[in-house]
C-alpha cells in the first residue's frame, strides 16, 4: 500500500516550553520534525512532561538548522549541527546551542509516538 502525507498537514503538534513537534504516522513509519528555540533543554523542557531523569526516546536524526549538544547519561558528549544524521540511545539530556533555533527530522518513530506526552516511561 503506497502512503504519502504532507508535512504542510501533520497528524498532530505537541507544543513545550521554548519548543515543538510535529509528525506524520505512516503504516512502518512515524516521522517528526522537532522545532527548539533558543534556551531550549531537554531536562527543563520536556523532563516535567515526560517523568524521566533523561530522555529514554531513541532517536534516528538529521539535523536541518542550528547546533544540538547532547550529553549520554555516561558522560559521553557530542554536538551535532546541520547536515550531521545521529543516532542517539535512550538516556541522554540536549540543549540548543547559541541563538539560533533547532529544527531535526527524527525517523526513529518513538519520537513521533511518544515525545513529550505525560509519564512517557
Amino acid at each position: 500500500m503506497l502512503e504519502v502525507k504532507t508535512l504542510d498537514k501533520p497528524d498532530e503538534r505537541r507544543d513545550f516550553p521554548r519548543g515543538h513537534l510535529e509528525a506524520v504516522h505512516l503504516s512502518g513509519l512515524d516521522f517528526a520534525v522537532a522545532t527548539f528555540e533558543p534556551g531550549w533543554r531537554w531536562s527543563e523542557s520536556v523532563a516535567p512532561l515526560a517523568g524521566t531523569d533523561s530522555c529514554q526516546i531513541h532517536h534516528n536524526g538529521y539535523v536541518v538548522q542550528g547546533r544540538l549538544r547532547i550529553r549520554m547519561d555516561d558522560g559521553a558528549e557530542q554536538e551535532v549541527g546541520p547536515g550531521d544524521v545521529f543516532v542517539c540511545p535512550p538516556g541522554h539530556d540536549a540543549w540548543v546551542v547559541g541563538d539560533e533555533q533547532v529544527v531535526a527530522y527524527d525517523f526513529a518513530g518513538a519520537m513521533a509516538r511518544q515525545y513529550a506526552k505525560e509519564e512517557q516511561r
